[in-house]
């Protein structure tokens, strides 16, 4: 009889997280048959988005194990939230069932306080990276600049060599995380993490970033390039129309290739002078679009608080006087918008997108060029990776930073110029550039099938696991 694995999943928090671990879990489990997996979920208590990722698991490989829910009021980074949460996931570990044995853990990117628990239990870890390999090669290599050095990335004309990427990264393409006094200890505190684990599971693929994944070949560390990991029907918002049916009503009218999409994320959103901008933009440049309008969090919320939909009778407060009459020959603006299918629909041309690493993979994937507006996080970082080094995307800005990662300082603001530019150039893409995003989308289709690259990944990710039962 084959033998058999367990591994244990700890995701992080938030949708888009849960989402590519629970779609990686399922690919994992329709690879090889003998491997069950025991998914633990943290729930925050104002979160009403997990269960709608969770409800339908189905496969008698996967268990999920709910830990306690961490009260969302509380100032808890996520590293702190997976310090209450070991002996938890200590406990619950201790009692799961010894056949299948353990294998090992599969842990967020952002929970590497877990390592602890896995040590343990004498098994290895594996960090889930829902991120690129270039972005993971330069957390690496920051850190260590930062250990060994002090190194200071205050320099904002400064270029830095990072192995993983082919040209010089600019400061200002940094993440914030590296750029804030305030956050240095939490960016300390995160590379040693990921530098405590065995390997990385990397939601990208070779044939994407052929120099980050050849950079990472004599190193330290295990790396698996399984993605790219996508979610192609993600579940509904909670209180999204059942069918979107206005929305793809409006694209099937529209010519192919024709429709702008803008979309910034689940966590994406503006203030109301930098929305008329865009609005005057899009009008300005004559293209037909569908724009995701999101209302940011009150003023003081909690950095989790996601953006609300505007009513309908809010709108004409917020944009330019006459704007939905003018433009609705051409235009469609909603609120939460289902991403992948809209990506996936032929009237689509374009992606204003804030290039969170999960929308990257799905508008390579669509064939879907991109114009770059990044907000938070890693997306200045993905940004620069879209336009300067693999040059599939168009600028709108490189280095935009929103609210939520200025603190108490004034977000970065585009005039509507600029803009109208990005758009134009978008809609008006040159020949070469359109030659190289259609090959990323084929390979993207083919990486996973025998023969590419993340299919052997996934194949080595096994032997690896099934080699330490």
């Amino acid at each position: 009889m084959e033998k058999a694995a367990r591994l244990v999943f700890i995701p992080g928090q938030g949708v888009g997280h849960l989402a590519s671990t629970i779609q990686f879990a399922n690919l994992l489990l329709e690879r090889h048959h003998h491997i069950w997996i025991t998914l633990f979920v943290t729930e925050l208590q104002s979160d009403t988005t997990t269960a709608a990722y969770t409800h339908s698991l189905n496969s008698n490989r996967l268990q999920l194990v709910n830990l306690p829910e961490t009260p969302s009021d509380a100032p808890l980074t996520p590293m702190k939230i997976i310090e209450l949460q070991k002996p938890h996931v200590k406990e619950a570990v201790s009692n799961l069932s010894p056949t299948p044995p353990l294998a090992a853990f599969v842990i967020d990117m952002f929970c590497t306080g877990m390592i602890d628990v896995a040590k343990e239990f004498h098994v290895p870890s594996l960090v889930f990276f829902t991120s690129g390999l270039a972005f993971l090669g330069l957390m690496l290599h920051l850190h260590t600049l930062k250990e060994e050095e002090n190194a200071e990335f205050t320099e904002p004309d400064a270029e830095w060599v990072i192995p993983s990427f082919a040209k010089p990264v600019p400061t200002r393409s940094l993440p914030s995380i590296v750029l804030r006094k305030e956050w240095e200890e939490f960016f300390v505190a995160y590379g040693r993490g990921l530098k405590k684990a065995d390997g990385f599971i990397v939601n990208s693929f070779e044939e994407l970033e052929s120099h980050a994944a050849h950079s990472f070949l004599d190193g330290p560390q295990l790396v698996f390039a399984v993605g790219p990991i996508l979610n192609p029907k993600p579940k509904l918002h909670p209180h999204a129309p059942a069918d979107n049916a206005d929305i793809f009503d409006w694209l099937d009218n529209q010519p192919p290739s024709s429709v702008v999409f803008m979309c910034f994320g689940s966590m994406g959103s503006f203030a109301e002078d930098q929305v008329r901008e865009i609005a005057r933009a899009l009008e300005n440049s004559g293209a037909r679009f569908l724009w995701s309008l999101r209302k940011a969090p009150p003023k003081g919320s909690n950095f989790r608080t996601p953006p609300s939909d505007y009513a309908p009778s809010e709108l004409p407060l917020i944009l330019p006087a006459g704007f939905l009459d003018r433009t609705a020959g051409i235009g469609k603006v909603i609120g939460w918008a289902p991403q992948a299918q809209i990506l996936a629909h032929r009237a689509t041309g374009g992606f204003v997108s804030h290039c969170g690493w999960n929308s990257t993979l799905e508008s390579i994937h669509f064939g879907v060029p991109i114009a770059t507006w990044p907000l938070y996080a890693e997306q200045q970082t993905n940004a620069y990776l879209l336009v300067r080094e693999l040059e599939i995307a168009l600028e709108i800005s490189l280095d935009y930073r929103g609210e939520r990662e200025s603190m108490n300082e004034t977000p970065s603001f585009l005039n509507a110029e600029k803009i109208e530019n990005g758009l134009r150039n978008l809609v008006e893409i040159d020949d070469e550039k359109r030659k190289r995003v259609v090959e990323a989308s084929e390979n993207s289709r083919k990486t996973l099938l025998e023969g590419g690259c993340s299919y052997s990944s996934f194949g080595r990710l096994i032997d690896y696991v099934m080699n330490q039962v």
